[in-house]
């Protein structure tokens, strides 16, 4: 009697699955290139307003044409930055040579939008100190870590408890922009502060445990080379959320994740506004650098800002601008050199000859 093959039996009975659909193959191939969760979601995100604004055609019947119509609609009619054009740009180059693997010359010869040169906004000692008396609680530590280390928002909303260096005063930053470790300094009047935040971070910690909870993102494949890291206290965000939810990246695994940027963001927004009279503006978005208010100064201050005036004051105590480039993790030196841009302006740089007169 002459049977099928045993290993062939599941594939007569069951059909195989279908492809995944476009975006989330934009998706899995983000992810197992480890990408950054917000670099998935932008790319997606600027993907799928791709293929609506072309009414839902597939990527791959489109062109340059329908590429350059979209470009030129985000510059025209909605009036986005040059670097947000170029970021959309991006998304699109990455969704056609990876994904659809179509290697297309002519989407790198759509023109780059020309990023202007802006100086950036830099407090005063006086409002950086008058900010900060506007703010309490975790938000006011959280924004005297960002100007007291030079830290961007995320840096210091990401970090775990095992990378606070109490005796070495010093803060390891994991993972930064580029994908780059780096040291900065601890403050020392932060010292007392950080570490009364470690004991309620702990206390909700062991909350988590006790209800079976308490496990914590890992990078990379660490939860699966080390199951039982995630639930290790050191591995814990020093700034935890105050609720738990479900981890985009999992399979529905409930996790306690870090302070969202936003409850941040709105902080200092109010934070500025409570300043001093003469607030006339607020500008809310989601952009760390752009989401802040105007304060009696009439400057727009948001937690980027704080960095800023970290880096330009650095330089006007005398540090060295290598020195101060490690501490924020340039890459090129020309980055950090914006901030001796602003000390060089204006009466702190030179003498008007109006004054000579």
């Amino acid at each position: 009697m002459n049977l099928p093959p045993r290993s062939l039996a599941p594939l007569l009975e069951y059909p195989p699955s279908p492809p995944p659909k476009l975006l989330e193959q934009l998706r899995i191939h983000l992810r197992t290139r480890h990408y950054s969760i917000r670099t998935e979601q932008t790319y997606i995100d600027w993907a799928r307003r791709f293929i609506l604004f072309h009414n839902k055609r597939h990527p791959r019947d489109m062109g340059a044409a329908e590429v350059e119509a979209f470009l030129s609609y985000l510059a025209v009619e909605r009036n986005v930055s040059a670097s947000t054009q170029n970021q959309a740009k991006a998304a699109l180059l990455y969704l056609y040579k990876q994904i659809i693997g179509i290697d297309l010359p002519w989407l790198d010869e759509v023109v780059q939008a020309k990023t202007p040169k802006r100086l950036p906004v830099v407090l005063t000692t006086r409002e950086v100190r008058d900010l900060l008396m506007q703010l309490n609680g975790p938000m006011w530590l959280i924004a005297s870590l960002l100007y007291g280390t030079g830290m961007r928002l995320l840096e210091a909303l990401r970090l775990r408890i095992k990378d606070v260096e109490f005796e070495r005063r010093e803060i390891i930053i994991r993972e930064g922009k580029g994908n780059k470790d780096r040291i900065t300094v601890l403050p020392e009047n932060l010292i007392v502060p950080l570490q009364a935040q470690l004991q309620r971070a702990q206390l909700i910690h062991e909350r988590d445990l006790e209800a079976g909870f308490g496990d914590v993102h890992l990078p990379n494949a660490l939860s699966v080379k080390y199951p039982n890291a995630g639930k290790a206290w050191g591995w814990q965000y020093v700034f935890p959320s105050a609720s738990r939810a479900i981890d985009p990246r999992s399979d529905g695994v409930e996790r306690r994740h870090h302070v969202f940027p936003e409850s941040v963001q709105r902080a200092v927004r109010e934070g500025a506004r409570r300043m001093g009279p003469g607030v006339t503006a607020a500008i809310d978005s989601g952009d760390e650098r752009t989401g802040g208010a105007m304060a009696g100064s009439a400057k727009i201050i948001t937690p980027h800002v704080l960095r800023h005036s970290f880096a330009t004051h650095m330089l006007q105590a005398g540090y060295d601008i290598r020195t101060v480039q490690d501490l924020l993790g340039h890459s090129d030196v020309s980055t950090t050199m914006i901030y001796t841009h602003v000390l060089n302006k204006g009466g702190r740089g030179v003498l008007s000859p109006f004054d000579a007169l």
